[in-house]
């Protein structure tokens, strides 16, 4: 994000955030997406395929399979929605919905929707930070995509489990689930899911140290996501493409793809987005000792990160944010005492201390 590619966890949907100790700046990362959007259209397509046999015109006939089955449907469409609701509380009660689904399609022996079932479940486990849970699901739902010729969900499945593997810290297993998922989604001309794959995938070669071969996972990625129109993804990937630039030490070039970064979070609304990204601007321009700019900057990403803590209603969601606001305090007060060493009567040691207040107490 998170996207996380590591960002502010402060977005809970999209991005994850990971600030890195030597203030270099956060990547973005995929995650609300294990591409649970593909997942859904790959159902809406399943479920206007008939499940019963065909039967005679102006006869009627239903089987304890169609009735499974017309179950299970409501019972995922139900699952669905509480998920998009986007609450820990409302994923947990998705679980219980698609569970029971996957129970009536196993009865009816639905074998294309079983495995989206599974999928689903796989990708609420994965949202809820139960990973090796994640895992379990997805690989019961590969070979059943495999086994009814489902590219498309087969796809889907090798790119969640790379990401849970991402998550898990494990990037050689990421990678060789990326690898797999890549091809596939561009034998069936998924843009979006190729776009995803690539950006995933340059983030694991940056965590690797490969940087040069980070931007190349990256530059694929950027054109595809302005081909399909995906704003959010593109800013997500300019900043990605910003961060290796600032590990390579190429900060004016780190700074142009984050200047561009930046509109793109605001045009799509994303409040997470926006604050990380000017966080890593003032990260750059903190090493070029552009100092006051790095300030407004940080101030800028911090009061946003502050709002968008205060509307946090989850304990464990607000204590996983609330260690990211210490790391982005802990910037801020560095720089106040940097600028106070460069200007002892200004203030900025007044302003550091307010901080260090506002730190401890928030």
């Amino acid at each position: 994000m998170q996207s996380t590619l590591l960002l502010p966890a402060f977005t809970v949907s999209r991005l994850v955030t990971k600030i890195e100790k030597n203030t270099k700046g956060v990547a973005m990362l995929d995650r609300a997406q294990w591409f649970f959007v593909g997942m859904l259209i790959a159902l809406s397509v399943q479920l206007s395929q008939p499940v019963a046999a065909a039967v005679p015109a102006g006869k009627t006939v239903q089987t304890a399979q169609s009735n499974s089955s017309g179950a299970a449907d409501k019972l995922y469409k139900e699952g669905v929605q509480l998920y998009t609701q986007g609450t820990v509380e409302a994923k947990r009660s998705a679980l219980v919905k698609l569970e029971e689904a996957l129970k009536l399609y196993r009865q009816a022996g639905d074998k294309r929707r079983e495995p989206l079932s599974l999928l689903g479940i796989g990708k609420v486990y994965n949202d809820l930070g139960e990973n090796q849970k994640a895992l379990e699901y997805y690989s019961q739902s590969l070979p059943l995509f495999r086994a009814v010729g489902d590219r498309g969900g087969e796809a889907t499945t090798l790119y969640n489990i790379g990401g849970a593997y991402l998550e898990l810290g494990e990037n050689q297993k990421a990678l060789e689930y990326y690898s797999q998922s890549l091809p596939l989604f561009r034998a069936i001309g998924n843009r979006s899911g190729e776009a995803l794959t690539l950006n995933n995938a340059g983030l694991v070669y940056s965590k690797l140290g490969e940087k040069q071969k980070a931007l190349e996972y990256y530059s694929q990625s950027l054109p595809l996501f302005r081909a399909v129109g995906d704003r959010g993804e593109e800013a997500t990937t300019l900043n990605n493409i910003g961060l290796v630039y600032s590990e390579l030490g190429e900060n004016q070039k780190a700074l142009e793809y984050y200047s561009q970064s930046l509109p793109l979070t605001r045009a799509v609304g994303d409040r997470g987005g926006e604050a990380v990204t000017l966080y890593n601007i003032a990260s750059v321009k903190r090493h070029q000792n552009n100092l006051t700019e790095a300030l407004n900057d940080i101030e800028s990403s911090l009061k946003i990160i502050e709002n968008l803590r205060n509307k946090i209603t989850n304990p464990e969601l607000h204590t996983s944010h609330l260690s990211q606001l210490q790391n982005y305090y802990k910037f801020y007060i560095d720089l106040l005492m940097q600028l106070h060493q460069a200007n002892p009567n200004s203030g900025y040691d007044v302003k550091a201390s307010e901080a260090r207040k506002r730190a401890s107490n928030p």
